[in-house]
């Protein structure tokens, strides 16, 4: 697993989302590596960390993760941010805080949760990739930023970073879908002891600003809401983002 590690100082580690790579915090790297040791994962089949054989599976990017890392402030976005959860939840002696950007426990809409998205948007993501992944990813892509006020400029940055490391493994693009289709981590929330900071875009078409606030209540943690925002705050927003991460380090380093 490639780990790009920038500054000096308390521990940080981003962890990117589905189809992406760690290039993709490019923007929030420049003020957070001035005060903090950051490390920038690409996970396994993605960006550098390509040609992992074995299933794109969370409990082992989890175990990875905790054996490749120090104990640290984990913030991920959206499929990131639910493999930081599952860290937290396994592994708490090894999560001083938590960071969610767009991320919610559960990304599908279930009987007993309203919120999320219908189990068929990522059913249909699935299917499409075996006959043009490409595409595929370029439609993934347009959903993050729809509603947001820069969702032109949104877009044409994550195009432009996609595949700056390369093209991530086909396998793992199907198994991170299952990952978000699958995943519901609500009834464990409470077991949420670290500092928690969760951010959601109020115009964000794939992870309902609703679900992040009622997490974020679940594990006491800290909301923050953007309200012109879509999935992607830390390229739109980024100095806001930076300065709630900032508040985060400060909490977990104090608590």
């Amino acid at each position: 697993m490639h780990v790009d590690t920038h500054g000096q100082g308390s521990d940080l580690v981003l962890l990117h989302g589905w189809a992406m790579h760690g290039g993709i915090f490019h923007s929030l790297l420049p003020r957070l590596r001035a005060h903090y040791r950051v490390h920038v994962v690409d996970l396994p089949g993605h960006g550098l960390s390509r040609g992992h054989e074995s299933r794109f599976e969370l409990h082992d990017i989890v175990y990875r993760l905790k054996y490749r890392l120090p104990r640290a402030v984990y913030v991920g976005w959206s499929l990131g941010g639910l493999i930081a959860l599952s860290l937290a939840l396994e592994h708490p002696e090894h999560v001083a805080g938590l960071g969610m950007i767009a991320a919610a426990p559960s990304f599908v809409r279930r009987a007993d949760d309203p919120h999320g998205v219908d189990l068929t948007v990522f059913e249909q993501f699935r299917d499409d990739l075996a006959s043009n992944y490409k595409r595929t990813i370029e439609r993934f892509l347009a959903l993050e930023v729809v509603g947001d006020e820069h969702a032109q400029s949104c877009l044409r940055s994550l195009k432009a970073h996609i595949f700056d490391r390369g093209e991530p493994d086909p396998h793992v693009l199907h198994d991170g879908l299952n990952i978000l289709a699958h995943t519901d981590l609500n009834a464990r929330l409470s077991r949420i002891n670290c500092p928690s900071m969760w951010i959601a875009g109020a115009r964000d078409r794939l992870v309902s600003v609703d679900a992040v606030e009622r997490a974020a209540m679940h594990c006491r943690g800290h909301f923050l809401r953007f309200d012109h925002a879509g999935h992607a705050p830390f390229l739109t927003h980024a100095e806001r983002v930076e300065r709630a991460l900032e508040d985060l380090m400060i909490e977990a380093e104090g608590a």
